[in-house]
């Protein structure tokens, strides 16, 4: 069996290099390319692979609401997050939303490919470095914890304040998301209300803090 991998990454040659490498694995096919969170999505109903290595901190729709999305469609394909990030709030929030690796972009293509293969057999795969976050998160009462931004905020909503935090206007925002300003600004109006905010500035502070957007980006 050839495993079919989407690549998704906003950096051309971060996905040129893993094509390469990919390619070289006699059990591997990469299937198309992605440069942003809302481009997979659309491929992944297309080439229906069976992993999808996601960037996290890509514009217009992150990483981890692109997987959430991905995932609601089609339960079956295998996400494999590759992040820069090691953070407890990157790692919880984006095993939360059902992928089944996370790896640091630090790692050797070797591990990269051991975690394909163990995501298709049906496995999850942690990076050692953040595998103890994991297990913490699991084992700590969740009741304790904060609820994080998936639990108070809709899909549509998350998106929102993404778009919001990176710059877009309210017209700008409408046009990526194919709606209209006046529900723009109605989702924003329920965000603010949803989480006490007072102004955009509180808005962009919660997106980066949540890691709904990336000073990277």
């Amino acid at each position: 069996m050839t495993i079919g991998v989407l690549l998704v990454d906003d950096h051309k040659v971060v996905r040129q290099g893993l094509r390469h490498l990919i390619e070289k694995e006699e059990d591997m096919d990469v299937l198309a390319e992605a440069p942003d969170g809302r481009s997979a999505v659309k491929l992944a109903g297309e080439v229906s692979p069976d992993v999808v290595i996601m960037d996290l901190a890509m514009p217009e729709l992150n990483g981890t609401e692109a997987a959430r999305q991905i995932l609601a469609r089609d339960p079956g394909v295998k996400i494999l997050a590759l992040s820069m990030h090691s953070d407890r709030r990157y790692v919880t929030r984006t095993l939360k939303a059902g992928v089944s690796g996370y790896l640091v972009k630090e790692c050797a293509f070797e591990e990269l490919a051991r975690a394909i293969r163990a995501v298709v057999a049906g496995q999850v795969y942690l990076s050692p470095s953040i595998a103890n976050i994991a297990v913490e998160d699991y084992v700590n009462d969740s009741a304790k914890r904060a609820p994080s931004c998936a639990a108070v905020l809709t899909s549509r909503e998350r998106e929102v304040v993404q778009l919001l935090a990176e710059g877009k206007t309210t017209r700008q925002a409408a046009r990526c998301l194919h709606l209209s300003p006046k529900t723009i600004e109605a989702h924003r109006r329920r965000v603010m209300s949803k989480l006490g905010a007072e102004s955009l500035a509180d808005l962009i502070r919660y997106a980066f803090r949540e890691g709904l957007a990336a000073l990277e980006t």
